[in-house]
């Protein structure tokens, strides 16, 4: 659809405090974006922005803040691992969040089959992709990974939630 000849659009500007409490109202899954940097060390970051993108080819993106100091460590192997929170996972979740600190400081992981990136224990799933590509979004990354192995690892156990700015536990019906 096109505007008539001769009317533009009027473009507002969007407060940024009410596009993050109007944002606030879509829940998301928690995960942990693990890769292996430079020397070998595992790195990783929390996310809550990340999808399915393709079934054909198996495709899945996340986005990063540019300000990330752990993607630019993730990002020359060029593959990562996203592992998918489970309510018990609430507190390394907030540990992957920090700035500045050794985040794998006594935290168990295997190399996931195909990158070796880290898969952590007690993850819902763990996702083993290539970097298909980078696109620049905003103030983030959007990354796009190729599916080359995953697993899913507890039926049993409830995802980690995030809603209205607070993790959430899964409401029982």
């Amino acid at each position: 659809m096109t505007a008539p000849a001769g009317i533009g659009f009027h473009e507002p500007r969007v407060d940024s405090a009410q596009f993050r409490q109007v944002l606030g109202r879509f829940c998301s899954g928690v995960t942990i974006i693990t890769g292996v940097a430079d020397g070998g060390a595992p790195a990783g970051l929390t996310c809550q922005s990340f999808f399915s993108l393709s079934l054909d080819p198996p495709l899945v993106a996340f986005s990063v803040s540019r300000t990330s100091g752990t993607w630019p460590r993730i990002a020359p192997s060029k593959a990562f691992c996203v592992n998918v929170l489970s309510t018990a996972q609430q507190q390394l979740s907030r540990s992957f969040a920090a700035r500045g600190t050794d985040k794998f400081a006594g935290q168990e992981w295997t190399p996931a089959p195909v990158t070796g990136s880290p898969a952590l224990p007690g993850s819902l799933a763990w996702i083993d992709c290539v970097v298909e590509a980078v696109h620049p979004g905003g103030d983030h990354w959007l990354v796009i990974g190729r599916v080359r192995h995953l697993a899913a690892c507890d039926y049993e156990a409830d995802p980690l939630l995030f809603y209205r700015a607070a993790f959430r536990r899964p409401a029982v019906v």
